[in-house]
């Protein structure tokens, strides 16, 4: 029986307990069910495809923030060897929230950062929920320079409702730290991929974001605010959050089509928390695909091609004209 169960999961576990439930009368009972078990066996698989193929945006964010969906050191079990995790960010402190380290995925040598959240309150309140502080940004910063030196690729792992907006954090600088390592990342000499595994909030998830290839599992959402943020602010109302979802085309198809994220990595029926090992699979397989690319390119090439991707963001395109980008107005000499 499922421990956590959403509201459009609810007919496929009430047939999957009826199967249960049949399959252990058969098996106490020693009578021949199997007729029976069939038709719900197929009636569950229809089911099953006719909900998870067709979610709305705010299903998928729900989706996203499963409790029991698999978290960054879920599939660092599954896809990487040798995890060595590193600590601090040799100015404040050690953020669990922010977790980092050198690691092997499959033929390359690579340094892994990525939010962490916790499975039960006190795991929760150790890694703070996923919303990293501000030493965790520089700690990630400070791997990521290590890596560089070195000449390994970083693969980034983002999860994250956004930055913690704490009054630590913002004596801290959480805003600077952030803006530090888009700046960085723009600039660092090594392939850099990164995937939105779950939740992908605001410069939270940005802050570890800026790479050659941004890629996102199916049900996973990647967004400049919440929805219930996005609800809030518009419609003065949290409970229009599935309205906001919607608006903010936060979603997997929706983000390739716009160009924020490069690839979507499929996930199991029913989610990536169904089967641990067949999403870990598909993660482990595109990350490779990437990295391998990524390191046959010229690094001239790799760091303009990187500066491209993330200028272009938020081109307009009007119909009937060229694309152009927003112009800074021309400032006077004595302004």
């Amino acid at each position: 029986m499922r421990i956590y169960t959403l509201d459009f999961e609810k007919p496929v576990v009430e047939l999957e307990q009826t199967l249960e439930s049949l399959r252990k009368q058969a098996q106490e009972q020693k009578i021949d069910l199997s007729a029976q078990i069939k038709l719900i066996e197929e009636k569950l698989d229809a089911t099953r495809k006719e909900i998870f193929t067709s979610l709305t945006p705010w299903q998928r964010v729900q989706l996203a923030r499963h409790p029991r969906r698999p978290y960054m050191l879920d599939y660092l079990q599954r896809i990487a060897t040798d995890f060595i995790e590193l600590h601090g960010d040799r100015r404040f402190a050690d953020d669990h929230a922010m977790v980092g380290g050198l690691a092997t995925l499959g033929a390359h040598r690579v340094m892994v950062i990525g939010q962490q959240k916790g499975r039960d309150t006190k795991e929760n309140l150790m890694r703070n929920f996923g919303c990293a502080h501000p030493e965790g940004y520089r700690k990630a910063l400070r791997l990521m320079q290590l890596a560089e030196k070195f000449n390994l690729p970083v693969v980034s792992f983002i999860d994250t409702p956004g930055a913690y907006p704490g009054v630590g954090a913002e004596e801290r600088h959480i805003a600077e730290a952030i803006a530090v390592n888009l700046r960085e990342m723009m600039l660092l000499e090594i392939p850099l991929v990164a995937v939105v595994i779950g939740e992908g909030g605001s410069g939270g998830a940005l802050g570890i974001g800026v790479c050659d290839r941004v890629l996102i599992l199916e049900n996973a959402y990647y967004s400049v605010i919440s929805p219930e943020g996005c609800a809030a602010i518009l419609w003065k109302d949290r409970a229009a959050a599935p309205q906001a979802a919607a608006a903010l085309k936060l979603t997997a198809p929706d983000l390739q089509e716009l160009g924020v994220v490069d690839g979507i990595i499929p996930e199991p029926l029913g989610g990536a928390q169904v089967d641990y090992d067949a999403s870990a699979a598909a993660l482990k397989a595109a990350i490779g695909k990437e990295l391998d690319h990524l390191q046959t390119v010229p690094l001239a090439e790799l760091l303009s091609a990187r500066y491209g991707r993330f200028r272009k963001l938020g081109v307009v395109q009007n119909q009937g004209t060229r694309s152009q980008t927003r112009k800074p107005r021309a400032r006077s000499v004595n302004s």
